[in-house]
């Protein structure tokens, strides 16, 4: 494989919500960059980026997986994340890595939980998304409803790029409102087949082109001085606004597929290279210590680790995004997080678990490394003396917790060291050993996620465990002002000693500061 450039690369997330066939469309993108030769499917648990053992068990995505495809002379790394609320720890670390997202809708149900829950970790992580109304080759794809669910949820901002002409089993068609043309599917070619739009559809068609052009103009004043003066745009001169607008988080693009006949993902793909912003054309990333650091080829080489997964006979893989200059096989770098040195034997591109080994990528690009000593998910590696050192990612608290137990007491070290490395794979989950309890608690985000935990154990680890209800720590508090007093004698000849104690109880509250004088109505 060739190294791309800063500017060849497109680095983006799929969201949604289960079911909206974000692992379907990154096969069919796959598929058409010659990545693959034969697209697999969820149901034939085949595809590339749901590969293990849990997933196929639960035909969804647990984890997130890093893939590529190759198009037009640009590299397009693709970051399929789970569409579980209870997986939203593999989404945030996607957004770490990600420069864009494909915001996938399920035609039939329109948006939904898991769409809105992305979205606004979106806004959050200032995150550009186009959004992608799927499934439009289903018996019950309403795209009308879709669109008006879409703008009830993100306003003005979502602007239609592409609508269906014929929503439904025999869907095949697409209007492309950017290039004023139409797309037909040839089954026979597999192929989309650019032909002029038909006369009963170009009211409509103009329709959304003005709104398209409007949106577009209102993200650049020049744009808009020329909109007013001419009442339109050109085609490049619209381009440039959407892109602009899209980078800004001022505009959503609504784009239309069927991923699973592969119907419009080709011309969603020819978008994202022409649209989507680049790793250099996002805000630039700083250090812990406030240094922005631009991706910049030419700089010292700096790689951030968003993603540690384990594999069987292979260990851990770390993957990572170059945030500056290049990095190289047999490389030599340090960890910023440890101070140890890590040499780079091989470096590779993902393809789920299939990985290609490189020689060199460059700032922006997403990798994977294997056999790393210390490095894990969270680290900084770097060149020489470049000290630096990105922030930690941010995940979510925790939601729900559970105790766990061995069934095998010979099972109890085993049990901590499989629970310390999947905390690396999710760190969302959190393991707590309470000595005043006897037990350990696990915390996570809900009761499936720590399901599939317990069946990682049971079934790879091979250590048999149950759950068992955590137990109530008990305690009695003060809940009201006491006072005594005491006086201790002591005779033992002469005078005499006597002593005398006073005591005072009231309730503290922990965020009050220490008390610094104390009251006894009874004090002489």
């Amino acid at each position: 494989m060739k190294t791309y450039q800063t500017d060849q690369i497109r680095n983006v997330v799929l969201l949604g919500n289960a079911g909206s066939g974000k692992t379907t469309l990154s096969e069919d993108m796959l598929y058409r960059g010659g990545v693959i030769e034969r697209k697999g499917s969820v149901e034939s648990k085949n595809t590339v980026s749901d590969y293990n053992d849990v997933e196929h068990e639960n035909l969804n995505s647990v984890y997130s997986s890093l893939l590529y495809t190759e198009f037009k002379d640009h590299k397009i790394n693709i970051i399929d994340a789970p569409g579980a609320d209870e997986f939203i720890g593999q989404v945030v670390a996607g957004f770490n890595a990600g420069d864009s997202a494909l915001m996938m809708i399920n035609a039939q149900n329109g948006v939904e939980v898991g769409t809105e829950i992305h979205s606004r970790y979106c806004e959050h992580h200032q995150m550009p998304f186009m959004i992608v109304i799927n499934h439009l080759d289903h018996e019950k794809a309403n795209f009308e409803k879709s669109l008006e669910n879409i703008r009830q949820n993100f306003g003005s901002h979502a602007v239609v790029a592409q609508y269906p002409i014929n929503a439904g089993t025999e869907f095949d068609s697409i209007v492309d409102v950017i290039k004023m043309k139409m797309y037909k599917y040839n089954k026979e070619k597999d192929t989309m087949e650019e032909q002029e739009i038909p006369e009963d559809q170009k009211s409509q068609a103009e329709e959304y082109h003005n709104a398209l052009i409007e949106a577009a103009a209102e993200n650049d004043e020049s744009l808009m001085e020329q909109f007013f003066e001419k009442e339109t745009l050109s085609e490049e001169e619209m381009l440039k606004g959407i892109k602009e607008g899209l980078a800004a988080r001022g505009m959503f693009p609504i784009f239309c597929i069927a991923a699973e006949k592969g119907i419009g993902v080709t011309r969603l793909m020819e978008f994202i290279i022409g649209s989507a912003p680049s790793p250099n054309e996002r805000p630039t990333p700083t250090t812990t210590d406030g240094q922005e650091v631009s991706f910049n080829a030419d700089g010292a080489t700096s790689l951030f680790f968003f993603k540690t997964f384990n594999e069987p006979h292979i260990g851990d893989i770390n993957y990572f995004k170059v945030m500056s200059g290049k990095v190289h096989e047999g490389q030599d770098l340090v960890n910023a997080h440890t101070q140890g040195k890590e040499r780079l034997s091989q470096i590779y591109a993902a393809a789920g678990k299939k990985r290609t080994k490189i020689q060199e990528m460059a700032a922006g690009d997403l990798g994977a490394a294997v056999k790393l000593k210390e490095t894990k998910i969270n680290h900084t590696l770097n060149e020489g003396k470049t000290a630096y050192e990105f922030p930690s990612i941010e995940f979510p608290e925790p939601k729900y917790r559970t105790a766990i137990r061995v069934l095998n007491e010979s099972d109890e070290e085993k049990l901590g060291e499989e629970l310390s490395r999947m905390q690396q794979i999710d760190p969302t989950i959190q393991v707590e050993y309470s000595k005043e309890l006897k037990q350990i608690l696990l915390h996570g985000q809900g009761e499936h996620q720590l399901n599939i935990l317990k069946w990682h154990l049971d079934n790879i680890a091979k250590i048999e465990t149950e759950f068992v209800a955590p137990k109530i720590p008990y305690r009695e508090t003060i809940t009201k002002v006491a006072q005594a007093s005491h006086r201790h004698k002591k005779q033992s000849g002469g005078a005499g000693q006597f002593g005398e104690v006073y005591i005072v109880i009231e309730p503290h509250n922990e965020d009050a500061p220490d008390p610094t004088s104390y009251r006894s109505e009874e004090r002489r």
